[in-house]
């Protein structure tokens, strides 16, 4: 069966839209995975004024696009797309994964509704 899957990502949010092409039509699922990051700021042990918070932060956004990449792993095709950098580093993720080939493009764009997102995915794959 054939999956193409298309993203809308930004840092504490990712919106997956899946078209499954099987003998029977096509099926869709849309699963949103979401993680909002909370870290502080702290000192070193010897007084500098290290930010802990970066290194938390760092170990959070990994498990949070390990999480998606778990989520569109068995794609065919994946198209991304969201207004900031999440878009970026989940592709260099997907290189290092060896699933970059299966990138068919990526692009810049605003926040969109669930539905808008839908409708671009569709739009891309069906068209």
């Amino acid at each position: 069966m054939k999956r193409e899957v298309g993203l809308w990502i930004d840092q504490r949010k990712a919106v997956i839209v899946t078209i499954a092409h099987d003998g029977a039509g096509i099926n869709r699922e849309h699963s949103n995975l979401e993680k909002q990051v909370h870290f502080s700021v702290g000192l070193s042990s010897d007084g500098s004024g290290e930010d802990s918070g970066d290194r938390k932060s760092g170990n959070n956004y990994g498990n949070y696009y390990e999480g998606v990449i778990a989520c569109i792993r068995d794609a065919e095709s994946i198209q991304i797309f969201g207004p900031g950098e999440a878009k970026l580093e989940l592709e260099k993720r997907l290189k290092r994964e060896k699933l970059g080939g299966l990138i068919v493009g990526i692009e810049t764009v605003d926040k969109m509704s669930d539905r808008q997102i839908e409708a671009k995915v569709w739009h891309h794959f069906l068209s």
